[in-house]
């Protein structure tokens, strides 16, 4: 049987139809992205940083994806809302393994590869908590960050732990959204926009600051 690709998706507290605006919150918040998009295009551009430049763009998809799905809320907007996320995954692993950890180029398109067997094995640790809902889906990249966080040192290390600290802080609001509909209409899903935003472009942020640093010593 084919996936319905036009069927519609109520899946957060403010949605309350089918309209196009039926969750202006959740639809608008997603301008964060466009502006940390913006900011990270500044920062990179004429930098030559390529990878960096990249993920500005995919920011700026990011947002278009999630304001498509909070609008349209079907499932071909859910796909768009949700690839551009796993290429920015993609992307900073692959960016910070070759450029921050200093492995080759093959050894960085491997781990990169290896995201995928990880979520595998890794997605059934989010149902020993059944209060995260669907943002279970999420703890894999938690996960992930979290061994970036261990292999790193120094300044690295802490900025990848202050990624999985907002990253967990993020899904924590995007699990509640459901739970407290009764006492807040318009949920907390568009505080998850918010952060992400952020959070996304902290790690496209410090990959900048420490590929200019290592420029820098270079002379």
């Amino acid at each position: 049987m084919s996936m319905d690709w036009t069927a519609q998706i109520d899946a957060y507290c403010e949605r309350m139809g089918f309209g196009f605006w039926a969750e202006p919150i959740n639809a608008l918040t997603n301008i964060a992205f466009l502006v940390s998009g913006f900011v990270i295009w500044r920062k990179a551009q004429g930098r030559g940083l390529p990878l960096a430049e990249a993920m500005a763009i995919v920011l700026f998809a990011i947002g278009i994806g999630s304001f498509l799905f909070h609008t349209f809320a079907t499932r071909w907007a859910g796909a768009m809302d949700t690839a551009p996320i796993l290429i920015f995954v993609l992307l900073f692993t692959f960016a910070a393994t070759w450029d921050l950890f200093r492995q080759s180029l093959p050894m960085a398109a491997i781990i990169t590869l290896l995201f995928f067997p990880f979520m595998a094995v890794a997605y059934p640790i989010g149902n020993i908590a059944p209060w995260l809902g669907s943002s279970a889906g999420y703890i894999p990249v938690l996960l992930w960050i979290g061994l970036f966080a261990i292999m790193a040192s120094g300044q690295l290390a802490w900025d990848f732990w202050t990624g999985f600290a907002l990253l967990a802080l993020s899904i924590t609001f995007r699990s509640l959204d459901e739970r407290v509909c009764g006492q807040l209409p318009i949920g907390t899903h568009f505080l998850w926009h918010l952060l992400n935003a952020f959070l996304l472009g902290w790690f496209a942020s410090f990959y900048i600051r420490h590929m200019l640093a290592a420029k820098a010593r270079q002379g």
